[in-house]
């Protein structure tokens, strides 16, 4: 699985061809071999690859190279789990209803990677961009992004949580990690330009979230913004799924629908319709 170090420009070229006969290069397979790109599975990955390794080499076209690997490994383990959040209580929820289906559960959970939860490395990847890309303007470009969510009443992506406050320590220590490891580029500094107009524009400080920092570090690795919820994704199916193996140890279900149950619905008269 020899292969080069990823480059600073990861992304894959998507560009349509209309006249062109779609083809994949992800695999192939022979009555004696399966083939990964040009790695036979048996003789080249099996006991021999990492799961990452071939992950980053399948979606990015190359090996990460060993400061890739630490920053791509710790952004998979800093997603995978936060507690009962909507995606694990979806989950949750669907497992109880179709035990059988254990797919079904980790699905339902997985569309709550998006916009609001989890998948917001994505928008907060496109604003560290812009900002890298203004080059000495970078300051002021931060200043314009954060001026305009402050004017528009928007949370920045990237920024805020309810519960980590000043600071967030997961994002603390994969900025910290991409230091120590020298992967500290100019999505990081993006960041950081970012949350100086952030804090300014609401007049107090304003935390990195976890995603944002996500955003920064894998930015900085020549991850493309439009692929970074894939990571959110890939991990956050592993963590989904210890959610429902506790499920199955000690099921939660009717007692999440029981409480939102008597939350919610008024109060029924005496002798009133069941």
């Amino acid at each position: 699985m020899n292969s080069p170090d990823i480059s600073p420009d990861m992304a894959p070229d998507i560009s349509p061809n209309p006249s062109a006969t779609p083809r994949t290069r992800l695999c192939r397979y022979t009555e004696q071999a399966v083939y990964y790109g040009e790695d036979d599975l048996v003789a080249d990955l099996l006991g021999q690859a990492s799961f990452i390794d071939v992950f980053m080499k399948q979606t990015f076209g190359s090996v990460p190279g060993p400061a890739q690997r630490r920053i791509a490994e710790a952004v998979l383990v800093t997603l995978m789990e936060h507690g009962m959040t909507p995606s694990a209580i979806a989950t949750r929820m669907i497992y109880s209803s179709s035990p059988e289906n254990l797919q079904a559960g980790v699905a339902a959970g997985l569309l709550a990677v998006a916009s609001q939860f989890i998948g917001t490395m994505e928008p907060a990847a496109g604003l560290l961009d812009q900002i890298a890309a203004a080059g000495a303007d970078g300051a002021a470009e931060a200043r314009r992004i954060a001026r305009e969510y402050r004017a528009r009443r928007e949370p920045v992506p990237g920024f805020g949580h309810h519960l980590h406050r000043p600071d967030d320590p997961r994002a603390l220590a994969l900025l910290a990690l991409a230091r120590e490891l020298g992967t500290h580029g100019a999505r990081c500094a993006a960041l950081e330009q970012l949350a100086a107009e952030v804090d300014a524009a609401a007049g107090r400080h304003i935390t990195i979230n976890a995603t944002g920092a996500v955003a920064a570090v894998l930015g900085d690795i020549g991850i493309p913004a439009r692929l970074m919820r894939g990571f959110a994704v890939l991990s956050r199916a592993a963590g989904l799924i210890a959610h429902i193996a506790e499920e199955q140890r000690e099921p939660s279900g009717r007692f999440v629908w029981r409480l939102v149950d008597e939350a919610m619905t008024p109060a029924r008269s005496a002798g009133g319709p069941d």
